[in-house]
């Protein structure tokens, strides 16, 4: 059994695919219509085939409930794995991301934390064992 796809709520997914694929730089796999939305997915360019980001709507209330209740209390929804935080830090800076929290060493692992402008915090972290 492996992990294929796992989702963010997001309030506009719009929005959301415009940030995570031209800010992020990830790529576009699925954008297929869902009913009233849309299944829009992507992956890393690094491993094209591997686990999708599902942008899911939070249209529903327990979602957006979910979602407003983490940025308040400042939880990260997810965490990516970089090769070198402090680089990606400044290319997300000089994108006009929003950053929570600076790159912080904690034990072996760097964090930092950004809003995705879609009403999430997203951790990124700089640690052999995740982006290997």
């Amino acid at each position: 059994m492996k992990i294929i796809v796992t989702s963010i709520f997001v309030e506009d997914q719009d929005k959301a695919l415009k940030f995570y694929s031209e800010t992020l730089g990830f790529i576009k796999k699925h954008d297929v219509p869902a009913g009233e939305f849309r299944w829009i997915t992507l992956v890393s360019p690094e491993d094209q085939k591997g686990t999708e980001l599902l942008l899911e709507p939070n249209n529903h209330p327990a979602a957006k409930e979910y979602q407003k209740k983490l940025f308040a209390d400042g939880i990260p929804v997810t965490m990516f794995g970089v090769e070198d935080v402090l680089k990606e830090y400044e290319r997300l800076l000089n994108l006009g991301v929003r950053f929570t929290m600076k790159p912080t060493e904690m034990g072996p692992v760097t964090l930092a934390v950004f809003d995705d402008t879609c009403g999430n915090l997203i951790q990124i972290a700089q640690n052999n064992s995740i982006t290997e």
